[in-house]
């Protein structure tokens, strides 16, 4: 049976996410834990994330998971969604935290002051709300989504990939920035896919049945 489980570290919002995934493969054994032996034993993981990154990266290394994660990727698929996705980097300027090195880059801050919309008003951050993904990269997570695409994000920081190739979503939000990431058996999102619609359950479903 495909067994796709949540990491439960302490942080992010776990139960949407597995209804989410429930949702679009009622075949599949979708699962929230935080233990060892489950995400040893996974097909896939979804690693999600909210808050600050300083106290995420803190609760991934106390929960003693961070190894049996980066130990997942080599082999099977993973998702990261929102502060899971900015996890995966080097570095975040956000508390100045080193991560977990799985995707070379780095985390920064919007810097948009001085900036307006298209109807006057100041870019506010964190960017709250729909906005487009511009598909870079050929993806078979991308299936059944059309390209620029809505998605809901909310963030105030967002990922810079060392290698441009890695970017497979590009969004603007006063500057164009990575919204996607792909590498080998890593995909992730800086937007939340289980708050996006029909497009977000298309790409959990397209990763419930992701065979990288």
């Amino acid at each position: 049976m495909n067994k796709i489980v949540v990491v439960d570290y302490g942080m992010g919002n776990l139960r949407s996410v597995a209804q989410a995934l429930r949702h679009v493969a009622p075949e599949a054994d979708v699962k929230i834990s935080g233990e060892l032996a489950d995400i040893q034993s996974a097909d896939r993981l979804v690693l999600p994330g909210q808050g600050a990154m300083r106290d995420c990266m803190r609760c991934l290394r106390e929960s003693g998971l961070q190894d049996a994660v980066a130990e997942f990727t080599r082999s099977k698929p993973l998702l990261g969604v929102c502060v899971g996705e900015q996890l995966l980097f080097d570095w975040s300027e956000e508390g100045d935290v080193q991560a977990m090195g799985l995707l070379p880059g780095k985390v920064v801050r919007f810097q948009l002051d001085g900036l307006t919309q298209e109807d006057g008003s100041r870019f506010k951050v964190p960017q709250m709300g729909w906005n487009r993904v511009r598909q870079t990269l050929s993806h078979p997570l991308w299936n059944g989504i059309d390209d620029n695409s809505y998605f809901y994000f909310v963030h105030s920081y967002y990922a810079e990939p060392a290698d441009p190739s890695h970017t497979a979503g590009e969004t603007v939000y006063g500057q164009p920035f990575a919204s996607v990431v792909a590498k080998d058996n890593i995909f992730a999102t800086q937007f939340h896919p289980e708050k996006s619609a029909a497009a977000g359950l298309q790409l959990y479903k397209n990763f419930a049945h992701w065979n990288p």
